[in-house]
């Protein structure tokens, strides 16, 4: 057994089952991709992937559990490797964030900005998605660390910490008359068709459950992930949006009117995830706390070491 043979056997579940595709991105041959994992499953007394002629067709119950062992013994390799790069060459590097639309777009700028005059020399890559995809990206080793609501805490090989509390806000075209209901109700927006986040975004099920609480269906016409989609069809009149209330600034959005809802639905918490026993490089750290202050070097390493998951705002 070799960690060759545990990255042919990765790559080729990662690649659908296409060892033509993971052969390419190994550049190696496809013949020498089987070989090695027809060596390993013979040295293992299992087959790790299910056979029609030559071709795989699905993962075997051994299979993902070798699957899960391999990714876990190359994520350690990987972070082997790091602790020497970091005390070589402690402020080198490269950093991988996945994150909402929403952060990248009004959160993120000022901590990126920061980071990159504090480190010049790391390489910052920004990974856009659903929380669920961002909680993926993190857990195949695509991104270092995830930025995202509260579903990313449903992934138990992910370590969360929350950094911020945050809630809704109506937007409106400026004589829309839902900008003059004092106090604004959720019997007054269910009037009216709403623009809101994807089903995929746990702040829409708290916006769900607020309605339902009170015995209202709100007349959904138009749901996206992105939060400048939401307030683009908004500004053509085509209904009230219900957005994150750090996605409205009254300087850019000059066409739109707002009214605070944080009193209407329930407060979302922002996220830091990272995978379990995750070596982080100095940076790494330096980044987590420019965009949440509270969570030190210490917090973190406490968390990662399986004692702060209970740590509340």
């Amino acid at each position: 057994m070799n960690l060759q043979q545990l990255r042919y056997v990765q790559e080729v579940a990662r690649r659908g089952l296409n060892v033509s595709e993971a052969a390419e991105a190994l550049f190696t041959s496809q013949p020498g991709v089987s070989k090695q994992i027809r060596l390993l499953e013979a040295e293992l007394g299992v087959e790790i992937f299910v056979r029609h002629g030559k071709r795989l067709v699905d993962i075997t119950e051994p299979g993902r559990q070798v699957l899960a062992i391999a990714e876990r013994t190359l994520r350690d390799i990987e972070s082997l490797k790091q602790v020497g790069d970091e005390f070589a060459n402690e402020a080198v590097g490269s950093l991988s964030i996945a994150t909402t639309h929403t952060q990248a777009r009004y959160v993120l700028p000022r901590v990126v900005r920061d980071f990159m005059q504090r480190f010049p020399q790391v390489k910052l890559s920004l990974h856009q998605g659903n929380p669920r995809q961002v909680g993926d990206m993190v857990l195949s080793g695509e991104a270092d660390i995830a930025i995202a609501t509260e579903a990313i805490a449903d992934y138990p090989d992910l370590v969360t910490l929350p950094c911020h509390q945050w809630n809704r806000c109506i937007v409106a075209t400026p004589r829309h008359p839902i900008l003059r209901e004092q106090p604004l109700t959720l019997e007054a927006i269910a009037r009216y068709p709403i623009i809101t986040y994807d089903d995929a975004f746990t702040g829409r099920g708290l916006i769900n459950k607020a309605f339902l609480g009170r015995g209202l269906k709100p007349n959904v016409v138009l749901s996206a992930i992105d939060s400048d989609v939401i307030k683009t069809y908004v500004a053509m009149d085509l209904g009230i949006g219900i957005l994150a209330r750090m996605a409205y600034d009254p300087a850019v959005d000059k066409g739109l009117g707002m009214l605070d809802a944080s009193h209407l639905f329930e407060s979302s918490t922002t996220r830091v995830g990272l995978r379990r026993n995750a070596y982080l490089r100095g940076y790494m750290y330096a980044f987590i706390e420019l965009f949440a202050p509270h969570l030190t070097r210490r917090m973190v390493d406490v968390a990662l070491a399986g004692h702060g998951e209970d740590y509340q705002l």
